[in-house]
């Protein structure tokens, strides 16, 4: 075996053996194994992306014949892969990031000298791999952590966003390219700057069905959406009130749009076969384990939203405590907003004064779910308040509630003046008589 062969196989099978090693006598349960599976997508998602900017910028090179993805050899990419994404978070799990970082850098520092000839470094390579630990290693790292030690839950949400995005968005195409030898991004690259916006601005809406359901997850579920760290709680909420998945339609009809914008059928394909394994396994292996978790609650739920089929109204669970949205009385743009919901017949919510909360001072506008979930205020509070009336509206609602938008329209209504000001309680002192 020459040192070519020797190091392609080394490369991959002993991280991939430590790996399996340490997993078996570390047994974490389902967190650990969420999190390691997590760590690893976020690092091969990661590396092919690195290997792309690796093409411009010239930082190292690979001498091979034969599995290459990219230019990259397969297995070195996979050893990469398990090497960041599951080895730091089993042997690691507890000590300072800063201080695995320098231990995984020093291991690499040693280790691509040494994989020459397979590998060439560049002059410029030192600042390839401060670029690859920024990227791959450091969010990999947090992402398995967070996951394992279920912290950091919006956090982890939101890399789970990001990670599912350049999942479906970038290595689905990517791989698509390389096996069909098609044109790659040209189609989307070539068109004019407004028909690009345009066609970006319409998967964008798309896709705010499935990141506004992870938003959901975390905030009212306590949990995401995978199934080693999923949510505690039954959520109903926000587009759950409308149609009963919400990602799954998300992710089908974007892949299918996503397919139509890069002019690629097999990239289309992938929407088919998500509406497929959504219609099919997801839709008999989530419905049973929800079933057992959370018996009649789910089953009346279930009975009354459906999958794929939007409801024009709210559902709003008959045993379910009725929300509150508080609106101050002294704020006069406020008390437009709640003629203004009063209008339009918000179902499943109480428009109450927020002077008259009965043990604390609100913000002007503030929504209160009663189940003992966090009430929000200000912007998230009208776009909570907005998905009880109708689909077109909830969906605006969602749009307001995302986590850039609502700071930036909040920070407008701010320099307006309408601001989330502390409103005072009343407090209703009652006379004794003798």
């Amino acid at each position: 075996m020459n040192r070519a062969i020797a190091i392609r196989c080394l490369s991959l099978y002993l991280p991939a053996v430590a790996a399996l090693l340490l997993a078996f006598f570390r047994r974490g349960g389902r967190q650990l194994l969420g999190g390691t599976l997590l760590g690893m997508a976020w690092a091969f998602v990661s590396l092919v992306a690195l290997q792309l900017l690796n093409l411009r910028a010239g930082w190292w090179q690979f001498n091979a014949q034969g599995g290459l993805f990219r230019g990259m050899p397969v297995d070195l990419l996979l050893g990469w892969t398990v090497m960041w994404g599951a080895i730091p978070i089993l042997a690691f799990r507890r000590m300072n990031v800063a201080a695995v970082v320098a231990i995984f850098a020093a291991i690499d520092l040693v280790l691509m000298p040494a994989c020459r000839p397979v590998v060439e470094l560049g002059n410029g390579w030192p600042a390839g791999e401060v670029v690859a630990l920024v990227f791959v290693l450091v969010p990999a790292l947090l992402l398995a952590r967070s996951t394992s030690n279920d912290a950091n839950l919006r956090t982890r949400a939101t890399m789970q966003v990001a990670l599912t995005g350049g999942i479906f968005l970038f290595l689905l195409p990517e791989i698509v390219f390389e096996l069909r030898s098609d044109r790659g991004w040209e189609p989307l690259l070539s068109s004019s700057i407004w028909i690009r916006d345009l066609k970006l601005q319409g998967i964008a809406l798309l896709g705010l069905f499935g990141v506004s359901a992870v938003q959901e997850f975390a905030t009212r579920g306590g949990g995401t959406p995978i199934p080693y760290d999923a949510p505690k709680r039954l959520v109903t909420s926000g587009l759950y009130r409308y149609i009963a998945n919400p990602m799954q339609f998300s992710c089908a009809t974007v892949m299918l749009a996503w397919g139509a914008v890069l002019r690629n059928p097999w990239v289309s394909a992938a929407g088919v076969m998500s509406f497929v394994y959504g219609a099919g396994i997801a839709h008999w292996d989530e419905g049973e384990d929800l079933k057992v978790r959370f018996g009649n609650n789910w089953r009346r739920y279930r009975a009354n939203v459906k999958d794929w089929r939007f409801r024009l109204t709210p559902w709003i669970d008959p045993e379910g405590p009725i929300a509150r949205l508080y609106v101050a009385e002294t704020c006069g743009p406020c008390s437009q907003v709640r003629r203004w919901f009063e209008r339009h017949h918000a179902r499943g919510v109480e428009i109450v004064a927020a002077e008259d909360h009965p043990s604390r001072d609100l913000r002007r506008i503030t929504y209160d779910p009663m189940d003992g979930c966090e009430p929000e205020d200000g912007v998230r509070a009208i776009g909570r308040g907005l998905e009880h009336l109708n689909v077109g509206w909830a969906i605006a609602g969602a749009a307001l509630r995302l986590p850039v938008i609502s700071q930036f329209v909040q920070l407008l209504m701010d320099a307006s003046g309408f601001g989330p000001m502390l409103v005072k309680r009343r407090i209703c002192v009652k006379r004794q008589t003798n």
